[in-house]
């Protein structure tokens, strides 16, 4: 599989680091970190991070984003002036593994708290395919019960922090709000004083969090097929909650190229598990996705992965896309 990202050279990396130190020099009136009303300055490296830091952190914080909406994450190359944002941070939130770039950036800044998103939950490692299903041997999914939880250790898959595990953990509601809390004690850290505020925020979150887990849960029961077919293989932590079989066309980076053999073999499992939508997302060329569908007679459709929100996503923030992505899998998946 060819994975092709535009990474900022580490060369480049330097040089912004070195032009943002003199930035900051030049900047005597802001040597602290904090803003003029005192507000902890936290950066965040992309939307699922930028929606955390700011519903926890409430008024009692001043959160920013390196990534831009409508900007593809995983391609993200940072400016002198973004390098220089993260040294002034009192908290950086990112999650390794995402954006190298940001990732080599976050290691050279001498922001006072370093939190990446991946050290507060475990990784598993995900491939195109997710899932623990022989296709076309498993009948009658609508008399099955896919809670939440049941599901998190049965696919095989390793387990734990290691270089290479999947980042996509936002889209698993029950991770996220592992993530969650652990940004309230980082952000307690920071900030002591807002300590109350921050865990009344978090424990708010939460529940949100559970109920939209819930939803899913029981929105998914009843389906005709557990397969889904997708162009990025970002769901797979999904797709693992709640027993599902994700199929992707490549792998977990929007700009893996698939091969034709894995073009043919989609086709195959399209046809038999009765797949009605091939889904592509809104960040991404859908390419993979006409192709498969124009081959097999297939619908296409969008399923989000929220890297972040701009004039195409269905809804303005985490909560509105993922339930417009379950409306989305409920069809597919003909779930009653």
């Amino acid at each position: 599989m060819n994975v092709r990202r535009r990474l900022m050279p580490a060369t480049a990396i330097a040089g912004a680091t070195a032009l943002s130190l003199v930035t900051l020099s030049a900047c005597s009136d802001d040597s602290d970190s904090a803003g003029k009303d005192g507000k902890p300055q936290v950066v965040a490296s992309f939307y699922p991070m930028e929606f955390l830091a700011k519903q926890i952190g409430g008024e009692h914080v001043h959160v920013s984003t390196l990534t831009k909406p409508g900007v593809e994450p995983h391609d993200l190359e940072l400016k002198p002036r973004q390098v220089a944002e993260l040294s002034k941070a009192d908290v950086v939130l990112y999650l390794k593994g995402l954006q190298p770039a940001v990732d080599e950036a976050v290691g050279q800044s001498e922001a006072k708290h370093k939190v990446d998103a991946a050290e507060l939950t475990s990784l598993e490692k995900h491939g195109s395919a997710v899932g623990g299903h022989e296709h076309g041997d498993e009948e009658g999914h609508g008399d099955e019960d896919h809670s939440a939880g049941e599901h998190e250790d049965e696919h095989g898959h390793d387990h734990g922090s290691e270089a290479g595990g999947d980042p996509h953990i936002w889209l698993d509601p029950a991770k996220y709000a592992e993530v969650a809390k652990g940004l309230n004690n980082k952000l307690a850290e920071a900030d002591p004083d807002h300590k109350a505020a921050f865990k009344k925020n978090t424990d708010a979150l939460v529940t949100k969090l559970n109920a939209l887990d819930k939803d899913f849960t029981t929105g998914l029961k009843n389906r005709t097929t557990d397969t889904f077919i997708t162009t990025h293989s970002a769901f797979g932590y999904l797709a693992e909650r709640y027993g599902l079989d994700q199929e992707g066309i490549s792998g977990i980076s929007p700009e893996a190229e698939a091969s034709p053999a894995r073009i043919k073999e989609i086709q195959e499992i399209a046809k038999k598990e009765k797949v009605s939508t091939v889904f592509f997302e809104t960040l991404a060329s859908n390419k993979g996705a006409e192709t498969v569908a124009e081959d097999t007679g297939l619908k296409t459709g969008v399923l989000d992965p929220i890297e972040g929100i701009n004039d195409k996503s269905k809804g303005d923030d985490y909560f509105e896309v993922m339930r417009a992505n379950l409306a989305a899998l409920r069809q597919a998946l003909g779930a009653k």
